[in-house]
Order: structure tokens, then sequence, then C-alpha cells
């Protein structure tokens, strides 16, 4: 699968490299029909449960007393209904996923109309500058951390059980997917403002990378423990190569240092996906390889343009 693919819907084009096709197939893989609810019966799984930070919130900030919000131009800019909140010129990745597996929009949890059968396709909780430490971010103000974002699913289950029978009930959330991306933030927005945190004075980068791998495992399993049996895991991308890092530094050079840090971070989800699998062999936990896809992006630029 080489090459340069395009997946449009609604005008909004995004181009896809060999790896950002490999992880939407991996997605794919656990594919099922249904006709739940208001769903449609051409959607193959009944709902997206997304848990997230910014760069798959779809506005949940708006409504949050948060610095980090992205409801103003030029956000949205190439997006049908202009500034949403999302933290892009376009749709986020979870759009896409969604349009391809033949959901609507999934809509923010955040928002009062998420409600009623609007919920029955999914909800997103993602949050910008949310980690999984409760602490990170918190210099932008509020965000929902991915503890919250838990909660803030069990009260959405809350509201789903009157809409249909235990048994139903059960079969949705077991063929519907999770996909939770985390980690960004704990790093660029804790660990590497140490001006702010004190978490790079207290652990070496494989240790911090232990204690999120630690937090993150205990949430995973509280979602499994209600319910989920599908989930998406991604990783980290090179945030050595983001601009805020890329000026501290050479010219045209990423930060190698943060990148280096990253990997035990990554290598440990990595093997906490394959061990779930293990341990839970009713359930699929896929890992989503963000760092390899975004570094093909940055080693193959041509076949993005």
């Amino acid at each position: 699968m080489g090459g340069k693919k395009r997946i449009c819907d609604e005008g909004e084009g995004v181009w896809l490299g060999s790896s950002g096709v490999v992880l939407i197939m991996m997605i794919l893989v656990v594919q099922c029909s249904t006709s739940i609810g208001s769903v449609s019966a051409a959607a193959q799984v009944p709902a997206m449960f997304i848990f997230g930070d910014s760069l798959i919130d779809v506005g949940n900030n708006n409504y949050l007393s948060s610095l980090a919000k992205s409801n103003y131009y030029p956000y949205g800019c190439d997006f049908r209904a202009g500034p949403t909140g999302r933290f892009s010129n376009g749709r986020t990745v979870v759009d896409m996923l969604g349009n391809l597996l033949g959901l609507p929009y999934v809509p923010p949890f955040a928002d009062p109309n998420t409600k009623g059968t609007k919920i029955l396709g999914g909800v997103n909780y993602a949050s910008a500058a949310a980690g999984i430490l409760d602490e990170t971010g918190q210099h932008f103000g509020q965000r929902y951390s991915l503890s919250q974002q838990v909660l803030n699913f069990e009260s959405t289950l809350d509201q789903l059980r009157p809409m249909m029978s235990g048994a139903n009930m059960t079969q949705y959330l077991a063929k519907s997917i999770a996909v939770l991306e985390f980690g960004s933030n704990d790093y660029i927005n804790n660990y590497l403002l140490p001006s702010l945190y004190s978490s790079s004075y207290i652990y070496t980068p494989p240790a911090f990378a232990n204690l999120l791998l630690n937090r993150y495992t205990q949430q995973i399993l509280a979602l499994h423990s209600v319910g989920l049996k599908k989930f998406v895991l991604a990783g980290i991308g090179p945030l050595g190569c983001i601009p805020n890092q890329r000026a501290l530094a050479q010219p045209g050079r990423c930060v190698d240092y943060v990148n280096q840090i990253l990997g035990s971070f990554n290598e440990g989800l990595r093997s906490l996906a394959n061990q779930l699998n293990t341990n839970h062999p009713g359930a699929i936990f896929v890992y989503a390889n963000t760092y390899a896809a975004f570094g093909d992006m940055l080693n193959n630029p041509a076949l993005y343009v």
C-alpha cells in the first residue's frame, strides 16, 4: 500500500501516506454491521467513543474556561461548519475514521445538545491540554483529563441504558470502537516544562513513561470493565519535530532528545496492547504507531503534497 491515498468528504480532502492507511485498515479489521437505534444500517460499528487531547478534540473546550480553544479562524478554514473547536483547518483523524465506518460526526460531550438519540453513534470526550496525569496542562485552565473523560463516558452510559435492553446494551458496547490518544501533553505540557512542573526533577524518562503507562492502564481497564471491547491505542508522534520544539533546535532540525525519550512510552504502550490482548481474549486492543506515521510524512513529504 504505497503512494498517496486521498479520502474526501464534503469537499474536504486529506492526503494519507501508507502509514496512515495502515492505521485506518487496522481499525477496519474490527468492523461489524448494525442497526441499533438511529445509527444507519450501513454503519460498520454501532458507535465510536473517543478519548484524547487537542489532536482529536471536536469542541469540548469550547464549553470550558480554558486558554486552549480553537473556535475561531483560521481554525476550520477548510471545514464546512467553519471553526468548531477542532484544532485543525479541516477534519480530524477521528472524523475521517468515523466517515469510513459509516458514522456521522461524533459530537462533543460538553455540548448541551449531545443527548438523546444524538449519542447513539458515539460521543467525543477529547479535550485540548488534557493528559494521562490529572495535573498535566493545568496552566491552560479547565480541561477534561483522562480520568475525567472516563467519568464523562460513564455518565453517557447512564443516558444510554434507558434506550435499550441490557442484552442490546452489552452487544452495542462490545461492537463499538474506543479510540484513545493520550500522552503528548504529559510531555510538552508537563515533563518538558520544568519551570511549571516538577516531574522532570522527580522521574527519569523511563520512570516517567512507567508512571504514565500505569495510570493509563487503570483507565483502559475501567473502560473495559463497563463493556467496551474494541480499543485503538494511539502512540505519541515525534514531538521533537513540532514547531515549539524546533524553535529550540538548529535550523531545519528536530530536537532529538525529545523524540528519544518518547521511545519508552511508545514501546511500553505497544507491549501493553499485547499484554491486554493476552489477558482479555474477548477484547481487541490495537496499537497505532503514530510516531511512524508522522515520521513517514517528515521523511517523505512529497507523498503528501
